[in-house]
Order: C-alpha cells, then sequence, then structure tokens
C-alpha cells in the first residue's frame, strides 16, 4: 500500500506542478465527496485526498477535508455563496461556516481544488485542529491558502466548528537575499500559503537559514510556516512560534510522508536532529529522540504527521 500511495502521490505531484507553472505540487490522494475533476480545458484534473489508514484519527482529517473541498471547488455556473452553502448542508454541515471562508471563495464561474496535505494543528480527546494545505484553480488564476478547520467530536461525524483561512499578509517590496534564495529553492516544496508568508517578509531569518540548510541534504515539502497554523499551542494559552514567523513544519522528506508507517523512522529522525543542529530549540515529531540540549525535542500525537521546527530567535 505505501508504494502504491507514493506512487499516486508522484503522479498527482507532477500534474499540480505542471497546472501550477513550476511550482512544486504534491498531496496523498484517494476518495472524496466534493472535488471537482476535468480532463481537459483550462483548469488541472484534480484529486481527492485521503487521509492515511494508520493516522491518529482519519475521521477526523477526512471531516475537515471534506468540508474545504466543498466551498473550494465547482462546476461551471455554480459559484458563489449560496452555491457553496448549499454543498456544505449537503455534507451535514453548517452552512454559515461559508461566511468564514475568505479567499477559498474567490469570485469566478468555476474551480478545482488540490489538498496537498491535511496536518493536526493540534489534536485533543473531543476538539481537534486540522490545517488543510491547498492549492486552488480558477479559469485564468492560479492560487491556494491553508485552512485551520477547527472540529469538536459528534456522531456521526466530527462537527466543524469554525474555519480560519490564512491570511499572510501584502509581499514586502523587499526581500533579503536568504528569503529569495528559499523561493527560488527547487528542493524546497512551498505550498501557496508558505510561500506568501516569505515574500510578506515577516518570516525569521533563523527560519530561512534552516531551511536552505537542510535542503543542502533533503528534498522536503513544508506544510506550514507562518499563516493558517493556530495562534496558541493547540489547546494551552502558550503562544505558538508559527505567527511569529519562528517555525516551520515538514510533511514529506526525500518523497516520503513523515505519517506514512513505510517511511523509514532513521529518515525521520535524522531530519530531526538535524533541524535541532540547524538551530531550532523546539523540534517535534513522530518519534521522541533523547539526547540534546533539555526539552529539545518532543512527540505527541499532534505531530503524529509533521516535523517541527522552532526557532526562538
Amino acid at each position: 500500500m505505501g508504494l502504491a500511495r507514493r506512487a499516486l502521490l508522484l503522479g498527482a505531484g507532477g500534474l499540480v506542478a505542471g497546472a501550477a507553472t513550476g511550482c512544486s505540487g504534491g498531496g496523498r490522494t484517494g476518495a472524496g465527496a466534493a472535488v471537482v475533476t476535468r480532463s481537459s480545458g483550462p483548469l488541472p484534473t484534480t484529486t481527492a485526498w485521503r487521509p492515511d489508514r494508520d493516522d491518529v484519527d482519519p475521521a477526523v482529517k477526512s471531516r475537515a477535508v471534506q468540508v474545504v473541498e466543498a466551498i473550494g471547488a465547482w462546476p461551471a455556473g455554480q459559484g458563489g455563496a449560496a452555491a457553496a452553502k448549499r454543498r456544505v448542508a449537503a455534507l451535514g454541515a453548517a452552512p454559515a461556516l461559508v461566511d468564514a471562508a475568505g479567499p477559498l471563495l474567490p469570485d469566478a464561474d468555476e474551480a478545482v481544488l488540490q489538498v496537498i496535505d491535511a496536518q493536526y494543528g493540534g489534536i485533543l480527546a473531543d476538539s481537534a485542529s486540522v490545517l488543510v494545505v491547498c492549492r486552488q484553480w480558477t479559469p485564468g488564476h492560479a492560487g491556494g491558502t491553508t485552512v485551520d478547520v477547527r472540529l469538536s467530536r459528534a456522531r456521526p461525524h466530527w462537527e466543524v466548528t469554525a474555519l480560519h483561512p490564512a491570511r499572510p499578509g501584502a509581499a514586502a517590496p523587499a526581500l533579503p537575499a536568504v528569503a529569495r534564495e528559499v523561493l527560488a529553492a527547487s528542493r524546497i516544496g512551498l505550498p501557496p500559503a508558505a510561500a506568501a508568508d516569505i515574500r510578506s517578509g515577516h518570516i525569521h531569518e533563523s527560519v530561512l537559514r534552516a531551511l536552505l540548510r537542510l535542503a543542502g541534504t533533503y528534498r522536503m515539502y513544508v506544510s506550514v510556516i507562518r499563516s493558517g497554523h493556530p495562534l496558541d499551542v493547540f489547546g494551552t494559552d502558550r503562544p505558538s512560534d508559527h505567527p511569529r514567523g519562528r517555525a516551520f513544519d515538514v510533511w514529506q522528506i526525500d518523497g516520503h510522508a513523515v505519517v506514512d508507517p513505510a517511511t523509514s523512522r532513521r529518515l525521520v529522525e535524522t531530519f530531526m536532529w538535524d533541524a535541532a543542529a540547524a538551530g531550532s530549540y523546539n523540534v517535534g515529531g513522530p518519534v521522541r529522540l533523547s539526547g540534546g540540549a533539555r526539552g529539545q525535542f518532543f512527540s505527541d500525537a499532534t505531530h503524529h504527521d509533521h516535523v517541527h521546527a522552532g526557532f526562538s530567535a
């Protein structure tokens, strides 16, 4: 299953990359309810996203992705908030969620959406944050966003309670050389919101230099840098390093999803050690490493599906 899923990943990645004028693309694929597909025409064909069967709770991610797909993709003639509310209602979710969709609902006659990844922003017994990272195309435009989807446990589905789309801010008039290097680096996959974060000029130099250093050894796909992440560490009142531009998350290393049990634990562990060597004071992932500075490494359910690297300065 791991080999087949990675083959699908590479196929979808190549397709999406070509449609996005050279940007890196990808995403785990599979069955879903609300993805618009096209075999020809100006908009690319997309594939629905599927959680890994060994995920902490696949159902919570599936529910979050269903709602984002329902809002962000529609066939010709079915654009607008009213139509999006009908699609969301058909899923048994609250139509009012559409009112907070923001960049996920551009003014266009038609749209397709590709979920690149869905990772936890936090997961507790009865509540969760799922960060749905996506690209979106409308006629004549390629874009995308990351949506912090909040959920509460309910029956028969997890209930989506709120949407918080990324708001990276305007591009800075000038960027330092290190930011331009990251944006141009072929070994660093950046989804739309993360790339916009860097273009905004709000990402700390320590983050950018660490990304470049890691790219000397690995091909990696970033999920989240600054925008689209919860302001506080989920379930606490402690500010997260992400909104301050001092952290990044990676969901894929050398073509292998961190969440995939077939991915080499040695690969993930080595990447975590190298993130620490690149200056991260706070490295989290699916494996808790021993050694390093006090409290430098951690692991929990939230970080089962990605590697987090935080920076203090």
